[in-house]
């Protein structure tokens, strides 16, 4: 039985409860982040604790703990599980009170953690790669802020699952914006890894950002573009970016093989070469 974080406050997971009056229950007025951890260290912490404040600031919902409290957070609830490798989620509403589309300035956040374990490492899905299927974006427009407003890309994973792939990959005036919970990448014939500038219309991965630093450094040429979904089926490789499935490689489009139909080597390297960085930045 897991213990989990909820309002300052330890419990079993069992007897974890917040009020049915939450406003991340009635209108998903909620932020959330995902950090993994590896051997007990967390992976791109910084970038997560920064993204959390920027979301949280873009709704206007305080954060109720600082950086530093953050970090302990995360190191006290790994602690109470006996947790060394996975994920750690953390979920921060607006807070509670009588349902009403116009909210009360001063609510009390929700705040609740827990961990989901893994072994980041060790995906056999690596091996294999992904199939991921193609479908219209009907997400609210403003994606660079991590709301739990996850209604359609959930709908879609399901889809995708219901016709024997694992993902989708959202087309918006023909382009596509990113998969449905990971930043989507194209490597062209030549070598050239492509994935879409950042905007409103994507979130802005904390991995995606770690994985570009980490490829103009090994000298792997990097275009922030939008592409088609055409390129993307004749491309040489696809790969998709997220925090617990890292470098994830996407062999079938629609039924389409990509490329070989087998993973590709420059996916494989940009893995390992993340792996190597993160690992060694890991706190």
């Amino acid at each position: 039985m897991r213990i989990v974080y909820v309002n300052g406050e330890w419990v079993d997971e069992v007897n974890a409860q917040i009020s049915v009056f939450d406003r991340g229950f009635t209108f998903a007025d909620a932020i959330y982040e995902v950090t993994a951890m590896v051997g007990g260290k967390l992976i791109d912490f910084e970038g997560h604790a920064a993204r959390l404040a920027r979301s949280l600031a873009s709704l206007n919902i305080p954060c109720p703990v600082t950086r530093d409290e953050l970090l302990a957070l995360h190191r006290e609830i790994a602690e109470r599980n006996n947790f060394t490798d996975g994920a750690i989620y953390l979920q921060i509403s607006r807070g509670a009170e009588d349902r009403d589309f116009i909210y009360s300035p001063n609510l009390t956040p929700t705040f609740v953690m827990y961990t989901q374990a893994r072994n980041v490492l060790d995906n056999p899905k690596w091996q294999t790669g992904i199939g991921v299927i193609s479908m219209p974006e009907g997400r609210w427009v403003n994606r660079q802020i991590k709301t739990v407003q996850l209604l359609y890309s959930s709908l879609a994973k399901m889809e995708a699952h219901e016709r024997g792939a694992e993902d989708v990959l959202f087309i918006e005036d023909g382009k596509v914006t990113e998969a449905g919970s990971s930043n989507a990448y194209i490597v062209t014939k030549d070598g050239v890894v492509v994935t879409r500038e950042l905007s409103n219309a994507l979130l802005h991965g904390i991995t995606r950002a770690s994985l570009m630093d980490i490829a103009r450094k090994a000298q792997i040429k990097v275009e922030e573009r939008a592409f088609t979904i055409e390129e993307a089926k004749n491309a040489a490789e696809v790969f998709l970016s997220s925090a617990t499935a890292l470098i994830m490689p996407v062999v079938a489009i629609d039924g389409e093989p990509v490329g070989t139909g087998k993973p590709g080597p420059l996916t494989a390297r940009l893995r390992e070469l993340y792996i190597e960085d993160r690992l060694a930045n890991a706190i």
